[in-house]
This record gives structure tokens, sequence and C-alpha cells, in this order.
């Protein structure tokens, strides 16, 4: 598996709820659901995702908008506009100046007029289907292209009705959305990506970074990485370090951290066998470098409660 499959095989929603919301301007929603990930496109008109202590970014219809739930943002129709109310998982359809009552299928607010904004979003439930490391490697909000027209096209359809096995349709339809606008950001090269996807296209570094992901646990050093890959350490260190951002065993550490966060959060094996799998010797290794790297224990962090939501 390549190192971004690896990144996406977490990703799996179970639950997704997805939302179609008709809005006459001026109109801003605070959006303050707890949902840990949310992706966005505009069926019909614009709209601006406005975070806080972030630039604001517009999206047309044609883009998607996947931005992370620890980022408290305001979605409008003009940056300069005031929120209306601020939308919780209890009241995700509410009547407010611009969105009008909800009408039709559950999962639709409003009435489409001349001028309307027609805003489709779908949200992954709980923290558990996607993986830490791409919550990580993600930047607070992302617009990509939305990809094929017939997905969108698919979802927008599959929202406004209500027909037998639609939750798991959805699901299906969440993860490829996210799938297919990640795998856009990933390929641009012109993009904020991950340094080390840009760096997998580099002959030296990728195949480094491919040993590193395939074999986590094994007893890397710089000189083994490099007699692996065919040049000197002095070379693979210097050029792993201009490509990546740090070096390769700084780079290895945190990729077992982040390998066994995601262990401790969607497993129930013991620290020690953790430990173990993800290259440290025992659990109180491990459980040094977490602090280190994370400010935290490995045994407080599997103890953290994983905020979950639901619209009422």
């Amino acid at each position: 598996m390549d190192a971004m499959s690896d990144l996406l095989a977490g990703v799996r929603a179970r639950g997704a709820v997805f939302r179609q919301a008709i809005m006459r301007p001026p109109w801003a929603l605070r959006m303050a659901s707890g949902a840990p990930l949310t992706l966005a496109t505009m069926l019909r008109g614009h709209a601006w995702i406005v975070p806080d202590d972030h630039v604001p970014v517009r999206i047309e219809p044609g883009e998607i908008a996947v931005i992370r739930g620890d980022v408290p943002y305001t979605v409008a129709d003009d940056p300069a506009t005031t929120p209306a109310l601020v939308v919780t998982s209890a009241d995700y359809c509410p009547t407010v100046e611009g969105l009008e009552p909800a009408s039709g299928p559950a999962r639709t607010c409003g009435t489409l007029v001349d001028g309307s904004a027609v805003l489709l979003s779908g949200a992954f439930e709980r923290r558990g289907e996607l993986s830490e490391r791409l919550l990580r490697a993600l930047p607070a909000v992302l617009i990509v292209p939305a990809g094929p027209s017939a997905l969108t096209e698919m979802v927008a359809g599959e929202v406004i009705t209500d027909r037998a096995g639609q939750q798991l349709v959805l699901d299906r339809l969440l993860d490829l959305m996210l799938v297919s606008a990640l795998r856009s950001w990933f390929d641009n090269p012109d993009t904020n990506a991950p340094a080390w996807c840009r760096a997998l296209d580099d002959p030296v570094v990728g195949a480094a970074l491919r040993l590193l992901h395939d074999a986590p646990a094994h007893a890397w050093t710089v000189a083994d990485l490099a007699t692996r890959v065919g040049v000197s350490r002095a070379a693979l260190a210097r050029r792993f370090t201009a490509l990546v951002g740090e070096p390769p065993m700084a780079y290895l550490a945190g990729w077992r951290i982040a390998l066994a966060a995601d262990l401790l959060r969607e497993t129930d094996q013991t620290v020690d066998t953790i430990a173990k799998k993800v290259g440290y010797a025992n659990a109180f290794a491990l459980s040094v470098a977490f602090k280190r790297l994370r400010g935290t224990r490995p045994s407080d962090h599997r103890n953290q409660e994983a905020p979950q939501w639901r619209p009422g």
C-alpha cells in the first residue's frame, strides 16, 4: 500500500450527516456542530468560509471545501455579513433570516427562489472515522476542485430523496468525496499539501519515505536508510531535510507516534503491544516519546473522550 493510500485507508463514515441549505442573501451561519470534519460544496451561488484567525476563502460551484472540526468558522454570502445564528448539532435546520423553514425531505432546509444560494454539506460524525495522521496533515480549510461532476450530482440526488439503504449510500459517498478531494490536493504541486506527499515523487527521498512507512518498527538509522536507497548518509540527510522539512529520524519519530495514536484510539491492544508494533522497545519508551511529541501520555490519549455529535 502506498503512503497516501495508507493515510486514507481509515476513512470510513458511519452515520454520515448531509444537509442541503437554501439561503437568501444576506446570510451567515456560525458553525459549531462539533463534527470532526465537514465537506461543503455550492450547488448554486457562492459562499465564503471564514475561519477564526485565518484568511477567508471563497468557494464556488465545482469546488469542495474540507473544514477541520477544531477550527471555529462562519459560512456566509460575504465575509462582512454578521452571523444570524450559531448552528449546533441540535438546530441544524433552524428558521432564521435568510434561511427558509425546512421543506421537503428532512435533509433539506429552505425553498429555492431567484437569487438563492444552495449549500450542500456532509459531515463525519465520529473522530474515529478519520485517522489522526490525516487530520494533522490537513490545513484548517482546504478548497479543491470537486472532481467528477457525476459524484456531486449523485450526492445531491441522494440528499433530496428517501430510499431504502440510503444511509449506507450516503456514508460511502462522503468517503468518496473526501478521498477524491484529497487526491486532487496531493496531486497538485502548487498546493500546500504535506511536504512528504510532494517528496514521494523524488527518486531518493520518495524511496526512503516508502521504506519508513512500510516498516516503521524496523530499527532504522540514517546510514541504513541511505544504503537501502543507494546514496551516502550525508546526501540522504541533506536531501530529505530539504524536501520534507525535517531530518529522517525526526520524521520517523513523528510517523511512529501518529501510528500509535491511531492504534490507541482504534484498538484495545496494550500500550506495550502498540509500542513494539510501531518501533519502540516497550511501553515506557513509547510513553517518553509520546509525551515529548504530543505533550501527553499514551494512556491519557486513549482515555480522552472523543467528541461525537448528531443533529437533532
